[in-house]
């Protein structure tokens, strides 16, 4: 029977806590309210019954005292309690009141207050029945009457509280939950259920998503961070006028951007740091309750009721604490989450504004890193950053508590700890250097591989596969040294961090029975400090992850800090008076750089036209920059007055509609627009287009040709309706014809921008005469200038300069053709890719300042795709399809996979590691748990010795055996992870290279219709999470699951009625799990798929930051930017609160083994030893941790195997024909003549699309040299992809020297054909390697083929000769020395086939003479096929084919077809080579 209290401490101490709570409470959070308005609640029927309750309880209170004032001579006691209780319930009716006013909707203070009531009330209300029923009559009637009435107000008023008032006015669209849930709701996370719930129903999708709370929105975050940062660096700017006279030297003072962090984030973040001093001192006490208990079962006097406290306190405060922690998290998470959405902001501001100097310093990726990477860590940190203080605070309680129990021996345990700590300190430190050098690797690998899939066409056309395979096996060979490595590293830690506490108790038992006969380790002692040591365990842990993790964050801040003091273009360095001039102007890229244009003049009247001509490389794109202020200005003055429209050399086109691209945040106006199409000769494309104006365009305007992207930019100029007119060469890219159609509309004297200043970048002549002024520039000067006629007069550079090429431009002088223009109208084709996904993260070092701003923008992909027939698809949609046209996406949307992971992706996994190997790790966790459960068994008996006072004879024994089993689990937990790790890394290897070898055997289609993007992505981001998540994920789950495992083992054999427990607890469990990993799984993945438009949209910013500068649309891309990092926080949130969620309901569930655990104690005192009970509580206060690791785990494995299941998707594709084929092998000196016949040969691309070659029939015979000529999409380029079958037949065949080409193996086709490429693609790596990757021929050779290509004197006077290291994509030459490079390869091969796919505008006119003379010289013995553009190259070629939609039109020496008047004339004529 329970005891009962005596009435004087019910009077005070029961009555007086509830109010002392309040009134301290109360100011504090008065002030809080009247901080925070959200608006008011209307009066409720709900408030008007708490409002009335706290009336009457007041009431209630005064009658109280009125009645004793009444009966006059009680103690003061009687008096001051009902007043102060009187004047608390006051106070709490005003509480009601005022949070109704300021908007809140469920009051926690009031519930903690209105719960103390109730649990101070109980002890009175069982003793008043207690005295009733003993008296056997009710003595004080009014005051038992009152109480009573008291009472069940107190209930009311609770209950009452437990519910929530209507939301405040004015809200948001599908507000997230948590602003209008409960107190209790809040605290248990249960208003995050409805979310669990409809996740575990369905795949959640970003419709379902919450929209963010407004104060983690970037536009309340971003601007906090950007201010405190000003701040700084407004105090950095200022220094002390002290310093400045003593230090002769301007100390450069960085303003700090941690300092602007804290003063941000501190405040919100110091809200979860108190709640974590809470829970630490909480912890300590579930010990010294088990201390008690054990107490407990051993004293067998004391009354039941006690022991059934103390399991009841224990359930309690594990709860409290479960609480508590998560709310800490809570708060760090959500500081975490607001960091990373200020610091993105803050990056995305900036990289806006930074000078090109600071931007050439670190390339894209780099930038991008420090919104995905840095950013990251700082997130990551912000969890971590409380155990600083909180993990020195816990080790000293601990040992505080410890020394109580066991006194000096303790340091012994502790000496043991501190041991261990610079062994884990020099293996973290370890494995962050490999994981550096494991990065390195992978880096290297992912960017090989980028470029390897850029140019997977080339490798494939000159059979250079295998040679890159190599090298990229090399690379992975590499990576998975450093993985082993690892690997036995890891295997090391985990044995350190399993057998540390089991080494120190073991030290501390000994030293304690040792050191002194009269120590006995009975159960208290053992288990007490069994579960004290389970505490340090943590903290000492986390200490060197926490400075590691810190160290991490330390350097991301300084990189982020750097970036932020990046100088920023000086916004006044082109003033806006007068029409467009420049006085005295000298230009630099970067403050130290040589300055590139010097003492520029130029003054442009209003509304005339100016052309800028000369070389390349002579400074005619810089001087535009220097109009937008993109450049350092070193001297002189530069105005241009008006709005600016800039068309780049490199179209820089957004992933978004076509339409977008054009209005460019502009209004649509339909009239002006079509207008703007018609200038821009976009009409016909649209017609071509699968969407027309709505088509969705792929990242770096992918899916046009060059020459459509460059009108698009052009008619994003023409509409957004400018004053000054910046053309960088927008001719270049577009076919004669239409280039003369856009000068005459558009550009020219009568075109649709007559009237507006503008300044032309041109290499074409032929529209010199019809400009106002020319300008020549020689090597960043000004050499000459003035009008077309006055410059001829003068006979000086320019003369020259016409002079050579006035022979080359008669034939351009092509007219307009008013069918659908030709060359590059219809080029888009089915194929094209749509949009991809994820840019390649390092895709660019910021580029030579001259001609080529980005010439990467055309994916070597994209020209060869969009040349193909997209005839057919005109033609093909004769009479029977005028079928309206649904939006065709050539491209499969990535398959995002949901709901639950098949287990026939575990068996794969399962079957890479060895099935064999997989049973053999099980058994070993297995023994490992057996071992470690033998041990703590071994201690409870060895704790009962005490009980039978049979101490000291056996301690040596009971030591010995106790050292054995624990060494032993030890030593298999090593073999166990070690034998995990080498299986997990070989199921790595033989992944990849299954993927690998796939991809290098994959047909061409496939690359042409999947984003590259999509296939690296398997390379990185999945290969990585096999190589490393997936390992220790499985490592974890496995040692979870077996401890938990352990635990029911445990608790069950001592107390065999818990197993009763374990099913409902186990339905509950699984229950949540389910739920938990459904949800928690989509919102990763809604996650990832927001996250990429972050970073992609990004480096899009950076790529064309000057054109967004140059039309003013700043602030409209930082809020796109914005609103993406929002979109992206949105999933994010619920992903953490899913964390929370899931912690409360697991730790509760292990709060009930607890419970349970002690209540069965309790009731089989009798028949228990302490020791027993000892070690099932003190295993079921462990559970809750494991429990709640293998819910995390278990959907960790599921996410990550996922990973598994793509990798195999991608390593199982079709692929092409084999490389060789043994017995079909050709003679090695195939082909002598080069004879090449087709017969009835068709093609089509893909299954299901139409032919794009119809019948084919002709001979060739060795020596000849063949011009191909037609329309675009006539099935020029087919005719050589064919023959080097990256087009397989559909029908006929073709022989090389009575060789058919369908037999041999690709490989031995493919080797002894060349190709001269359109698109020239280089690799990077040294220019030797460019040339000749296999290492076949001598030094001599390679000279000898760089000197007919003119390339000897480049390539000499470089320091490395042919070591030049040739950045990615070639970046470091100019287009035309590409060509060249491309010319020599051909030349090393020296093969009896030549394919000349000639190149169309990139290539300046020398560059062209060159290509076509060699070729006259060096290659006249070959069988040349030429696809021509120019007709010139090819009027003395022994015979020309005429192609038109895939049939031969005509096919014979150019002088009779001319004379035939057929289409060869036809184009013959417009070239001006015939009359």
């Amino acid at each position: 029977i329970w005891p009962d209290l005596p009435e004087c401490f019910q009077l005070s101490v029961l009555s007086w806590v509830q109010c002392i709570y309040l009134w301290a409470v109360s100011p504090i959070y008065i002030f809080c309210l009247k901080k925070n308005k959200k608006g008011y609640i209307m009066m409720s029927l709900l408030n008007r019954f708490k409002t009335a309750f706290g009336f009457l309880l007041w009431i209630v209170c005064w009658i109280d005292l009125f009645y004793t004032l009444h009966e006059g001579n009680q103690p003061p006691i009687y008096y001051v309690t009902p007043l102060v209780l009187g004047m608390t319930m006051l106070l709490a009716t005003f509480l009601i009141q005022f949070e109704r006013l300021r908007g809140v909707q469920s009051s926690g203070v009031l519930f903690i207050f209105w719960l103390l009531c109730l649990l101070c009330a109980t002890v009175p209300f069982r003793s008043k029945i207690l005295q009733a029923s003993s008296q056997g009559e009710v003595t004080d009637k009014l005051r038992f009457t009152t109480f009573y009435f008291y009472f069940s107000m107190v209930v009311c008023e609770f209950i009452l509280c437990c519910f929530n008032e209507k939301p405040p006015l004015f809200s948001n669209v599908n507000p997230c939950p948590e602003a209008t849930a409960g107190f209790l709701s809040r605290i248990t996370f249960w208003w995050f259920t409805s979310m669990a719930v409809k996740g575990y129903k369905m795949p959640l999708e970003a419709k379902d998503l919450w929209s963010l709370n407004k104060r983690d929105s970037s536009k309340v975050m971003v601007p906090r961070l950007l201010n405190e940062w000003e701040k700084e660096e407004a105090k950095a700017n200022s220094p002390e006028e002290v310093e400045v006279l003593l230090s002769s030297k301007k100390v450069a003072h960085q303003p700090s951007f941690l300092r602007a962090l804290v003063k941000a984030f501190g405040p919100y973040f110091l809200i979860g740091s108190g709640y974590k001093l809470l829970q630490d001192i909480i912890t300590f006490v579930n010990p010294q309750l088990l201390k008690m208990l054990i107490l407990f079962i051993k004293a067998k006097d004391v009354p039941n009721w006690w022991g059934y406290t103390l399991a009841c306190l224990m359930f309690f405060t594990a709860l409290l604490q479960t609480l508590i922690l998560h709310h800490q998290f809570q708060y760090c998470f959500v500081t975490g989450m607001n960091v990373r959405t200020a610091v993105i902001g803050a990056i995305y501001r900036k990289a806006l504004v930074i000078t090109n100097a600071a931007k050439r310093s670190s390339t894209v990726g780099e930038i991008v890193n420090l919104m995905s990477v840095d950013a990251q860590r700082f997130m990551d940190l912000t969890t971590f950053l409380n155990m600083l203080w909180s993990a020195p605070l816990q080790i000293m309680l601990a040992l505080y508590f410890l020394w109580q129990i066991l006194g000096p021996s303790v340091l012994a345990g502790v000496a043991v700890m501190i041991m261990l700590i610079p062994f884990n300190a020099f293996i973290a430190m370890k494995t962050r250097a490999y994981q550096v050098e494991q990065m390195q690797h992978k880096d290297a690998r992912i960017k090989l591989m980028n470029e390897i899939l850029n140019g997977i066409k080339v490798l494939k056309l000159y059979a250079w596969e295998s040679s890159f395979k190599e090298k990229v096996l090399a690379i992975r060979q590499k990576e998975l040294i450093v993985l082993r490595k690892t690997a036995y590293l890891g295997a090391l830690s985990t044995m350190a961090w399993t057998s540390a506490p089991f080494l120190v108790a073991l030290t501390t038992f000994a030293v304690y029975v040792t050191v002194d006969e009269k120590n006995i380790l009975d159960a208290e002692t053992a288990f007490v400090s069994i579960s004290l040591f389970n505490i340090l365990r943590f903290p000492l842990n986390m200490l060197p992850q926490v400075i590691s993790s810190l160290v991490q964050a330390s350097v991301s801040l300084k990189r982020v800090q750097n970036f932020l003091s990046h100088d920023e273009l000086d916004p006044d360095s082109v003033n806006r008076k007068f029409a467009v001039t420049v006085v005295n102007g000298k230009f630099t890229w970067g403050k130290d750089d040589a300055p590139v244009l010097h003492n520029i003049n130029v003054m442009v009247p209003q509304g005339s036209l100016l052309a800028v001509v000369g070389h390349v490389g002579c400074g005619k794109s810089s001087l535009i920059s220097a109009l937008l202020g993109d450049m350092e200005k070193v001297e002189g003055e530069v105005s241009v007055r008006g709005s600016v429209a800039y068309v780049p050399q490199q179209a820089w086109i957004q992933n978004a509609t076509l339409r977008d691209n054009i209005l460019f945040g502009n209004l649509y106006n339909e009239q002006k627009y079509n207008s703007v199409l018609e200038a821009c000769a976009l009409t016909p494309d649209l017609q071509v287009l699968p969407g027309g104006d709505m088509t969705e365009i792929g990242e770096k305007g992918i899916n046009l040709s060059g020459g459509q992207r460059q009108r698009v930019s052009l008619a994003r100029a023409l509409y957004s309706d400018a004053d000054v007119y910046l053309l960088d060469d927008p001719l270049s890219a577009v076919d004669a014809h239409v280039s003369k159609h856009i000068f005459d509309n558009l550009i020219g004297p009568e075109g649709a921008l007559k009237g507006k200043t503008r300044i032309l970048v041109t290499h074409g002549i032929s529209f010199l005469p019809q400009v106002d002024n020319i300008m020549v520039m020689v090597d960043g000067r000004v050499s000459e200038m003035g009008s077309y006629q006055d410059l001829l007069k003068q006979n000086g550079a320019f003369a020259e300069f016409l002079r050579n090429y006035a022979l080359e431009d008669i034939m351009e002088e092509d007219e307009a053709n008013d069918e659908l223009f030709p060359d590059d109208a219809l080029s888009n084709h089915t194929d094209m890719v749509d949009s991809e996904p994820m840019i390649n993260e390092a895709k660019r070092s910021f580029i030579r300042q001259m001609s080529i701003m980005s010439s990467d923008g055309e994916n070597p992909r994209s020209r060869s795709v969009r040349r193909h027939g997209c005839s057919q698809r005109k033609h093909s949609e004769s009479q029977d399809k005028k079928k309206p046209r649904e939006m065709e996406k050539l491209i499969q949307a990535e398959t995002a996979e949901t709901g639950q992971v098949k287990g026939k992706v575990y068996l794969e996994y399962v079957k890479a590691v060895g099935p064999l190997l997989s049973v053999v790790i099980c058994f070993l966790y297995g023994c490992q748990s057996a071992a470690s459960i033998g041990t703590n068994i071994w201690l409870s008996e060895w704790t009962n010795d005490a009980v039978t006072n049979r101490t000291a004879e056996n301690v040596q024994m009971r030591v010995g055996v106790y050292a054995a089993l624990g060494f032993a689990q030890g030593i298999l937990i090593m073999i166990a992870s070690f034998t995990l790790a080498m299986g997990n890394i070989g199921a790595a290897k033989k992944l990849h290279f299954n993927l690998l070898t796939n991809k290098f055997h994959t047909p061409q289609s496939f690359f042409d219709t999947t984003p590259i993007g999509r296939i690296i992505n398997r390379f990185s981001k999945d290969i990585y999470v096999i190589d490393e998540a997936l390992p220790s994920t499985v490592l974890m789950f496995l040692g979870t699951f077996f401890v938990s495992l352990s635990t029911i083992l445990v608790i069950v054999s001592s107390t065999p009625i818990f197993a009763v427990v374990i099913v409902p607890l186990a339905v509950i469990y699984v229950f949540v799990q389910r739920f938990y990993v459904a949800t928690s799984r989509q919102l990763k993945r809604l996650e990832s798929v927001s996250r990429s438009p972050i970073y992609s949209h990004f480096s899009e910013t950076i790529t064309g930051c000057s054109v967004i500068r140059a039309y003013g649309r700043h602030s409209a891309f930082v809020l796109m930017s914005d609103i993406k990092v929002d979109e992206n926080q949105k999933s994010y949130y619920p992903g953490i609160v899913s964390n929370r969620w899931l912690g409360v309901r697991i730790e509760f569930i292990g709060n009930c083994i607890v419970l349970f655990a002690g209540l069965f104690a309790v009731t089989g005192k009798d028949s228990l030893s302490p020791g027993l009970v000892g070690l099932s509580v003190s295993y079921a206060l462990q559970v809750t941790m494991s429990l709640n690791w293998m819910v995390r785990m278990t959907s960790e494995l599921e996410n990550n195997i996922v990973a598994v299941e793509r990798v195999k998707e991608y390593s199982e594709t079709k692929t092409e024909a084999p490389w060789e084929v043994e017995d079909k092998k050709p003679p090695p000196e195939w082909p002598m003549q080069g004879n090449v016949e087709f017969n009835d040969y068709s093609v089509r691309y893909r299954e299901g699309l139409d032919l794009v070659l119809k019948d084919i029939t002709l001979r060739v015979k060795g020596g000849e040299k063949i011009g191909i000529v037609g329309r675009t999409g006539a099935g020029k380029s087919s005719m050589t992809l064919c023959l080097f079958r990256l087009l397989e037949a559909a029908g006929g065949e073709i022989t090389i020297d009575n060789v058919k080409i369908s037999e041999i193996g690709l490989h031995d086709l493919r080797s002894k054909l060349t190709i001269i490429p359109q698109e020239p693609v280089l690799f990077s790596g040294t220019l030797r390697m460019n040339l000749d990757p296999f290492e076949k021929y001598s030094d001599e050779e390679v000279w000898k083929a760089l000197e007919h290509s003119h390339l000897h004197k480049f390539v000499s006077n470089q320091a490395a000769k042919l070591d030049l290291e040739c950045s990615e994509g070639g970046e470091n030459l100019s287009v035309g020395q590409r060509q060249l490079v491309c010319l020599a390869r051909a030349l090393l091969r020296k093969t009896r086939i030549l394919i000349l796919d000639e190149a169309t505008a990139a290539i300046d006119l020398e560059t062209d003479d060159l290509i076509q003379s060699t070729i006259r010289t060096q290659f006249e013995d070959c069988t040349v096929f030429t696809i021509a553009h120019r007709l010139n190259t090819i009027m003395d070629y022994t015979r020309v084919l005429v192609l038109d939609k895939g049939r031969i039109a005509e096919f014979d020496t150019p002088t009779n077809l001319i004379s035939k008047r057929g289409i060869f004339y036809g184009m013959a004529k417009d070239a001006g080579l015939a009359q």
